[in-house]
């Protein structure tokens, strides 16, 4: 399953947003669940992000995992604007496997 989340985070929350963020990245390093594709961008405007995900493997993966619960547990209230879930169907892809 590939999924794409957009997220606009509140000006003063924008930084405990990357702290968080850091931190689910550095437990993916550390457990490296298996199928799992994760990649977050901030967008130029310093407060609207979009992960792109890709799970090959089991999708209870990162319920499993403390520091990504962390973050996705108080996302809402760091938003402006509700994030947005988008299922992605890929047509093709160049260099990206």
């Amino acid at each position: 399953m590939q999924m794409m989340f957009r997220c606009k985070i509140k000006p003063d929350q924008v930084e405990h947003n990357l702290k968080l963020l850091r931190a689910a990245f550095e437990e993916f390093q550390a457990v490296r669940p298996e199928g799992l594709r994760y990649a977050t961008y901030q967008l130029d405007d310093g407060v609207t992000f979009v992960a792109f995900v890709e799970m090959a493997g089991d999708p209870g993966a990162l319920r499993q995992l403390e520091a990504f619960q962390r973050y996705r547990s108080t996302l809402e209230e760091r938003c402006e604007e509700p994030p947005v879930m988008t299922v992605l169907h890929e047509v093709g892809s160049y260099g990206f496997r």
